[in-house]
């Protein structure tokens, strides 16, 4: 697994998508943050909520390459039969995406400590929205592995975990117009916006640990079984 996890990597700072994740989290969250310095409201709990959706969209650029340019590029069969289990290399790719996406987020702790110089910070609350952040991106790129397993274009694995992703965060933007109450019940259950906050809030809730934990592990496993049947096929 750890050949796989540097060489996935490796793979995101020798081409450019790597560094334009970043920088897109860098700038914006810059942006952001002095916005709410210039205005006295030095909260990184703000800062935070103000990219939940946005990270809807930028995961899947993080992880629509991983096995769909494998099979663009033919380079799968060399892939699955490698002494690397197709667990090992599934969680090679995921956990090289969870890393990219996590050095996108350490800047914040930067701002944190800028705020800290002006005003008394809440060190938990901080490190609560930083979980969940890490939590809610892990599932997501989850998600965003198991669609790449399943095609051989960047460009529909990208299309197709996008509106996954943003489907996921609006579930609670359908329940006004639902009627039956086991359907709000089960759409308020999957929806990731509710939890997330929850974290961003300050509020580091077990039950929303574990669904984060359990979703990520559930498309984890899914796309295990999809390279098992590619390696029998």
């Amino acid at each position: 697994m750890s050949a796989i996890y540097k060489r996935e990597l490796k793979s995101y700072f020798t081409s450019p998508l790597g560094y334009i994740v970043m920088v897109v989290y860098l700038a914006l969250y810059g942006y952001v943050f002095s916005m709410l310095y210039a205005v006295g409201a030095p909260e990184i709990s703000m800062v935070f909520s103000s990219f939940s959706f946005i990270t809807a969209f930028l995961i899947p650029v993080l992880t629509m390459r991983l096995f769909s340019e494998e099979r663009r590029q033919k380079t799968d069969r060399a892939l699955m039969t490698a002494p690397v289990s197709l667990t090992g290399i599934v969680m090679g790719k995921y956990l090289a995406a969870l890393t990219v996406f996590g050095l996108s987020q350490a800047v914040t702790l930067i701002y944190q400590t800028i705020f800290a110089f002006n005003v008394t910070v809440d060190w938990v609350g901080y490190l609560s929205c930083l979980v969940g952040t890490m939590l809610m991106a892990a599932a997501l790129i989850a998600v965003g592995l198991f669609i790449s397993s399943l095609t051989d274009s960047q460009i529909v694995a990208a299309v197709i975990s996008i509106a996954v992703s943003v489907m996921l965060f609006s579930l609670d933007g359908f329940l006004s117009g639902v009627k039956a109450e086991w359907i709000v019940k089960a759409l308020q259950w999957i929806s990731f916006q509710g939890r997330y906050y929850t974290f961003i809030e300050g509020l580091f809730d077990i039950a929303n640990t574990v669904y984060f934990i359990s979703f990520s592990a559930v498309f984890l496993f899914l796309t295990v079984r999809v390279q098992e049947s590619k390696r029998w096929a």
